[in-house]
C-alpha cells in the first residue's frame, strides 16, 4: 500500500520499497543500527518486526536499505526502512487511542468498527491519517515490541532479555540501535516552509499545518510562542511612549507596575483556555495518556511490576532519595553559591568602572560602564549551559523509571539555577542597593545580550555546524540531484541521518520562561523590555521554523494536551511577579512620600496590598474555567454517550445469557 498524506488531501509518494514478501510500501521510519551490528541480531530484529501480532511481533513492513552512499562509497548496511499497511495503521490508531473528528463535529476516539462515522474517512481510509500520525503509530508499535523467551539479543550474550522487556529500548541502551527517526515528506515540507517562514508577512502561524506535520506538542509550543508575543503587544505599545516621556524620571513607574500585575495574571488564565481549545480541536484534550514504559536508561535489580505483572528492573526509592538529598541538592546549592560569588565580582567591576567614569568622564569611560554588564550576561549564559549538562548527568544518575519523572526533576533543577543565575543580580540591585538607574541599565544589558546569544546558539550555530559537518556530503548529494529530479531514497536517508537530532521543546520553553521573567518582574523600570521581547519572539518564530524544517531531523509527534510542567513554572513566576512589583511600588519615592516618618506602616501596607492581589489572582484563576463552556458540554456529552453505550452493551449481554 503506497500512501502519503497532506492536509486536506493525499499525495502519492515516489519512494516505495518492497518487503520480503514483495509487498510495496512507503518507508516512514528509519532504524539505524551500528555499522558492525551482528548479522544474526539484525535478522532477528527484522523477523520480530514482521511477525504477526498474535505471535508477539509488530506486523509492520520492513526492509533493509542495502544501497551505499553517493559516488559508490560504502554506507551503513544496517539501516532498516519501516512502513505499514493501511489496515495495520488504522488498527494501530485504535490501539493508541487516536481521536478524530466525528460526523457530528465532536472529537471521538477512533475505532475501526465505527470508521464510516468519522469525518473524512472515505472508501478504504487512504488520507484519513496524517503522515505524522502514521509515524507515531509505527513508533508506538516498535516501542511495544517485547521479548518472548529470548535470554539475550542474538549475537550479544551480555545484552540480556526477559519476557516483556522492550526490545527497542534494550537495543538502544546497548548502543546496538543508534537512532530511530521519521522521514521528512519533501513536498509537504516545501509547502509548510513556504506558508510558515519563507515569506515574511504579518499573519498568524499555520498551527493546524504545523500540527499536521510535526504533531501536537510542537504545534502547542508555537501556539504559545505566538500567543505570548501577541499578549506582549499592549505592554510594548504602552512601554514606548512611557519610555520616551519618562526616561529620566525614574520615580514614575508605579502605574506601569500596576499594569504589570494585571497583565501577568490575565495572560496565563486566557492561555489555559486557548490551549484547551487547540487541544480539543486536535483531539488530545480528552485522550487517555498511554501507560508509560520504563526509560531506556533505567536500571536496577530484576523484579516484577505489580501493575503489569511483567519482569522489569526495580530500583528502591530510598536509594534515589539518598542520591537526591546527599548529592544532588548539595551540588545545586554549591552552584547557586558559585553564581552568587560571580555576581558579587560583577558588582565590584561595576563600582570600579563607575569610579573611573567619575574620575575621568569621557566617551570611552562611558562605554566602559556597559562592559561589566555585557561580560556578566555572557557568563550567565555560559553558566546556564554548563549547569544544564551537570543537571542532566545528575538526573540520569538519580535513575528515574519514567520519562515524565525524569523531565519533571530535570526542569526543577534547571529552573531553580536559571532563575537565581539570571535574576539574582536584579533582585540585589532593586532591593539591597535600591539603585533604579543601575537596575534599568543591567536589565537592558542582560536582556539584549541574552537575546543575541540565544539567536546565535539556537539558529546560526546549529546551521553552521550542520553545514560544516556535512559540507562534503552535500556536494556529493548535489551531484546526484543534478543528474536526477530529486534525491534517491538511499541518499535522502543518508542526508537525514546525519542531521542534528531535535531534543524537544525544553530549551525553547526555558527561553520564553526567562523572557517572561524579565518582563513581568522588572519591566516597570525599563518599559522597552516588552518591545525587545516582542522583536525577539518575531525572529524566534522564523529561526525556530527554519531549524525545524532545515537543520534538525523530523521529530516524532508528541500528542500533548497542554504545555505540561511549564504551565506551573509560568504561574509560579507570575506569583513572584506580584510580590516583586508590589515591593518596587513600595520603594518608589511617590509612595514613600505618603509615609515620610514611618517605614513600618509602608511595609505593612505593601504586604497587605500584595496579599490582596495574590488572593485576587487565585480567585480569578478559580472563577475563570480552564476549559471553555462549549468544550465542557461536548466532553460531558461524549462521556454520557459512552456510559449509555456501556449500559446497552451490558443489557444485551445479560439478555443473551438469560436466553441461553
Amino acid at each position: 500500500m503506497v500512501f502519503s498524506h497532506t492536509e486536506g488531501g493525499k499525495m502519492q509518494s515516489d519512494w516505495t520499497v518492497s518487503d520480503s514478501d514483495g509487498t510495496p510500501f512507503t518507508p516512514l521510519v528509519v532504524l539505524e543500527l551500528a555499522h558492525d551490528a551482528n548479522a544474526e541480531a539484525v535478522q532477528w530484529l527484522l523477523s520480530r518486526i514482521r511477525d504477526k501480532q498474535q505471535d508477539g511481533g509488530s506486523e509492520l513492513l520492513v526492509e533493509q536499505l542495502l544501497a551505499g552512499g553517493p559516488d559508490g562509497e560504502k554506507g551503513n548496511p544496517n539501516v532498516l526502512l519501516v512502513g505499514s499497511s493501511l489496515r495495520r495503521l488504522l488498527d494501530g490508531a485504535e490501539d493508541v487511542g487516536l481521536f478524530k473528528e466525528f460526523n457530528d463535529g465532536s472529537m471521538r476516539g477512533f475505532t475501526y468498527s465505527n470508521r464510516d462515522n468519522f469525518k473524512d474517512f472515505q472508501e478504504d481510509g487512504d488520507g484519513f491519517l496524517s503522515v505524522a500520525e502514521c509515524q507515531y503509530i509505527i513508533k508506538h508499535e516498535l516501542d511495544t515490541l517485547r521479548a518472548r523467551d529470548e535470554a539475550n539479543v542474538p549475537g550479544y550474550p551480555k545484552a540480556k532479555l526477559y519476557p516483556g522487556k522492550s526490545i527497542i529500548r534494550r537495543l538502544q541502551s546497548k548502543s546496538i540501535l543508534l537512532q530511530v527517526f521519521p522521514l521528512h515528506d519533501k513536498e509537504e515540507l516545501k509547502r509548510l516552509s513556504f506558508s510558515w517562514y519563507k515569506k515574511v508577512r504579518l499573519s498568524f502561524q499555520p498551527l493546524d499545518v504545523i500540527r499536521h506535520y510535526f504533531g501536537e506538542g510542537l504545534a502547542l509550543y508555537f501556539g504559545f510562542l505566538e500567543y505570548f508575543t501577541l499578549a506582549m503587544v499592549p505592554m510594548a505599545l504602552i512601554g514606548i511612549p512611557y519610555y520616551l516621556w519618562d526616561w529620566e524620571d525614574y520615580d514614575k513607574y508605579v502605574l506601569f507596575a500596576v499594569f504589570n500585575l494585571v497583565w501577568s495574571t490575565v495572560f496565563l488564565e486566557v492561555w489555559k483556555r486557548t490551549s484547551a481549545s487547540l487541544a480539543y480541536g486536535w483531539g488530545t484534550l480528552s485522550r487517555q495518556k498511554a501507560f508509560e514504559e520504563p526509560r531506556a536508561g533505567f536500571h536496577g535489580v530484576l523484579g516484577f511490576n505489580p501493575v503489569t505483572g511483567r519482569e522489569e528492573p526495580i530500583y528502591p526509592n530510598s536509594r534515589r532519595q539518598l542520591r537526591i538529598y546527599l548529592v544532588s541538592v548539595p551540588f545545586v546549592v554549591l552552584c547557586l553559591y558559585l553564581s552568587f560569588c560571580i555576581m558579587m565580582v560583577y558588582f565590584d567591576m561595576e563600582t570600579w568602572c563607575l569610579a573611573l567614569y567619575e574620575l575621568e568622564p569621557n566617551f570611552w569611560t562611558g562605554v566602559l560602564l556597559f562592559v561589566p554588564s555585557i561580560i556578566y550576561a555572557v557568563i550567565i549564559e555560559v553558566l546556564n549551559l554548563l549547569y544544564r549538562y551537570a543537571a542532566e548527568f545528575l538526573t540520569d544518575w538519580e535513575n528515574y523509571r519514567l520519562e515524565s519523572s525524569y523531565q519533571n526533576h530535570l526542569v526543577l533543577k534547571v529552573l531553580v539555577f536559571n532563575f537565581f543565575n539570571c535574576f539574582a543580580s536584579l533582585f540585589y540591585i532593586a532591593f539591597v542597593m535600591q539603585d533604579m538607574v543601575l537596575l534599568r541599565q543591567s536589565l537592558a544589558t542582560l536582556l539584549i545580550t541574552s537575546q543575541i546569544l540565544n539567536q546565535i546558539m539556537e539558529a546560526f550555530l546549529p546551521y553552521w555546524l550542520q553545514r560544516r559537518r556535512n559540507k562534503k556530503a552535500h556536494r556529493r548529494l548535489q551531484k546526484v540531484a543534478k543528474k536526477e529530479q530529486e534525491l534517491p531514497l538511499p541518499q535522502q536517508v543518508l542526508l537525514e541521518s546525519d542531521m542534528s537530532t531535535y531534543l524537544g521543546t525544553f530549551d525553547d520553553y526555558l527561553e520564553q520562561f526567562l523572557l517572561f521573567g524579565y518582563v513581568s518582574l522588572f519591566s516597570c523600570v525599563y518599559p522597552l523590555a516588552a518591545v525587545l521581547v516582542v522583536l525577539n519572539n518575531i525572529t524566534e518564530v522564523y529561526s525556530d521554523a527554519f531549524k525545524m524544517c532545515c537543520v534538525f531531523k523530523r521529530p516524532f509527534a508528541d500528542p500533548a494536551s497542554n504545555i505540561g510542567v511549564w504551565q506551573l513554572a509560568f504561574e509560579t513566576m507570575s506569583v513572584i511577579a506580584v510580590v516583586t512589583n508590589c515591593a518596587l511600588i513600595g520603594l518608589s519615592p511617590q509612595v514613600k512620600a505618603y509615609f515620610p516618618e514611618s517605614d513600618t506602616q509602608l511595609i505593612l501596607l505593601v504586604v497587605c496590598v500584595e496579599h490582596i492581589l495574590l488572593a485576587s489572582k487565585f480567585i480569578l484563576a478559580f472563577v475563570i474555567p480552564d476549559v471553555p463552556k462549549p468544550i465542557q458540554i461536548q466532553l460531558a456529552r461524549l462521556e454520557f454517550e459512552s456510559l449509555e453505550a456501556l449500559k446497552k452493551k451490558k443489557i444485551l449481554e445479560t439478555s443473551s445469557t438469560s436466553d441461553k
